[in-house]
């Protein structure tokens, strides 16, 4: 059971700002920067590829309508809407989650980079995620 099961069977506390019968959002305990809020489905499944199209819409629709209130009471700089799925992309907890990190200036300590690898070949590469779609 993960700690996420225990937070929506009210075995241990959390702070939420959201519920309803379907999606649960909570303040992460380890706020990242001020504001850090995060929204799962009540319905387990293990990260964003393994959730049903039905649970993630709601899931993201929640995300958003929370992220417009950060962003109006709170006035983050910008925000980071994210999902890790699979341990080596950083998945901690292995219950579907979404987080939404506010980002107040560059200096927060928070580091997201994209190293480019130009040169690729990029229609190979299409080839390579659509074989077996057609």
């Amino acid at each position: 059971m993960s700690i996420f099961t225990k937070i929506i069977n009210k075995e241990i506390p959390a702070v939420i700002l959201y519920e309803d019968e379907d999606v649960l959002a909570f303040l992460d305990i380890a706020q990242c920067t001020l504001g850090h809020t995060l929204v799962i489905p009540k319905e387990f499944s293990k990260d964003f590829l393994d959730t049903k199209p039905e649970v993630l819409a709601k899931v993201m629709k929640v995300t958003q309508e929370l992220a417009l209130l950060i962003n109006q009471n709170l006035k983050p700089a910008g925000l980071n809407i994210l999902s890790n799925a699979g341990e080596s992309a950083g998945q901690g907890v292995f219950h579907f989650h979404m987080h939404i990190i506010p980002r107040y200036d560059e200096h927060d300590g928070i580091k997201i980079t994209f190293e480019e690898h130009p040169n690729q070949d990029l229609q190979v590469i299409a080839q390579r995620i659509m074989k077996g779609s057609e």
